[in-house]
């Protein structure tokens, strides 16, 4: 019942305008309140949520892809890839997936990646007759391969939220974050093969490959620098993440692509989005509390003990309630809200967090594409200057795409835990 009147309060207040935000601190904090309980451990909670060297990878994250993003980067990696696989059928949205990807490597950020590659990829697609729907609906699918691709935000919250490894959930990531792009590319080679119109994209000859390549290939070696130093024990994430910071302040410098105004600019949207970030999980840092004090979540935990004995019908109802939330929260607060109440439930079922957590990515990267408030859409609208409904449009087979990934991780884990119990 307790459970009950708290989604109740939780959905009135967000029904009403209240920030995600302080809707989960301001209940929290009525919690508290109404407990008896001494409103100093709302400051005290806040304290240890800020004193994390792990978190500072974050910032430091949004801080690189930001310097990429005003320095030209996602221009010059588009031209790139397409000087590859431009003149394939499909060969434009081939380039605009795999750009999606490498931007991935590097940011964390599936709004920074929509943004950076979709100034370049939308004009271009359209431009050699490419639907308009499609061109929106795969770039802002592309652009959630941010949070699936390590290094990724959403999973460095979610590690710190479950006490996980970041390094084995980012080697998770892999695996499905390969599949899906794979989709995307077999979805836009048959559309170039047989959908009408678009036209593919000249030939390149070898020296414009070399030089297009070369260009790029200082973004390309950040993405390598990041990953790669996580992965062999040199950097933590929050290491690698200010090392790859300083590399790209030394391209952009050295590349004279980013005056002192775009570095300003860079700087103000990585602490705007981190102050956005950090707010929400102050909120559920005091709500986290709250809802533990007064044993919502071993409630919760008991009650799919009870009615939900087996693995795959709790993570059914966790999908779908994950589906219905993205229709009307971003991935952050789908996170923060969710996590603290089912991470009980799944210690209590014996469920790899691990293995959870790449369903559970997947299940918002969803959520940045669906309306009515899919974070991503209202980007590549804004990107593109177009009204929504085009963009929503075209995201509907991506978004089945994205079911079918979470069906072949259920059912073939090896998918997700095959490359971290092999790396180990």
């Amino acid at each position: 019942m307790t459970a009950a009147l708290l989604l109740a309060a939780m959905g009135g207040l967000m029904a009403v305008g209240v920030p995600v935000a302080f809707a989960l601190g301001g209940l929290g904090l009525a919690m508290l309140l109404a407990a008896g309980l001494s409103p100093l451990m709302v400051p005290q909670g806040l304290y240890s949520l800020t004193d994390s060297f792990v978190l500072l990878a974050v910032p430091l994250f949004l801080l690189m892809s930001n310097v990429l993003l005003k320095g030209g980067a996602g221009r010059s990696l588009f031209a790139a890839v397409q000087s590859w696989v431009g003149h394939w059928p499909g060969g434009l949205g081939i380039a605009t997936v795999l750009s999606c990807a490498v931007f991935a490597a590097i940011s964390g950020s599936s709004v920074a990646c929509a943004a950076t590659i979709g100034t370049v990829a939308i004009k271009e697609m359209t431009e050699r007759g490419y639907a308009r729907p499609f061109v929106y609906g795969l770039v802002a699918a592309g652009g959630t391969l941010g949070i699936l691709i390590p290094p990724s935000i959403p999973m460095i919250v979610y590690c710190v939220l479950t006490d996980d490894s970041i390094a084995d959930m980012f080697l998770a990531g892999v695996g499905p974050g390969v599949l899906l792009c794979g989709m995307f590319i077999a979805f836009s080679f048959l559309y170039g093969k047989f959908g009408k119109g678009c036209r593919r994209a000249p030939k390149a000859d070898w020296a414009e490959r070399r030089a297009a390549t070369l260009e790029a290939l200082p973004v390309i070696a950040i993405a390598v620098l990041v990953i790669g130093s996580i992965y062999l024990g040199v950097c933590t994430p929050t290491e690698s993440a200010g090392l790859g910071f300083v590399a790209a302040l030394i391209t952009v410098v050295v590349k004279r692509s980013l005056t002192w105004q775009g570095l300003r600019e860079a700087a103000m949207e990585s602490m705007r989005t981190t102050v956005t970030i950090f707010l929400i999980m102050a909120g559920a840092t005091v709500f986290g509390k709250a809802i533990t004090l007064y044993q919502i979540p071993q409630e919760v935990a008991q009650a799919v003990s009870d009615n939900l004995t087996t693995v795959g019908p709790f993570v059914f109802a966790v999908c779908a309630v994950l589906l219905v939330m993205g229709f009307f929260l971003e991935s952050m607060s789908m996170l923060m809200i969710m996590m603290p109440v089912l991470h009980p439930a799944l210690l209590d079922m014996g469920i790899d967090t691990i293995w959870f957590g790449v369903i559970f990515m997947l299940m918002i990267e969803c959520a940045l594409i669906t309306p009515p408030v899919g974070l991503n859409l209202y980007v590549i609208q804004a990107v593109a200057k177009t009204p929504i409904e085009p963009v929503i449009k075209g995201v509907w087979p991506f978004i089945a795409m994205m079911f079918a990934t979470v069906l072949a991780v259920y059912f073939f884990p090896a998918v997700a835990l095959g490359i971290p119990f092999g790396f180990h």
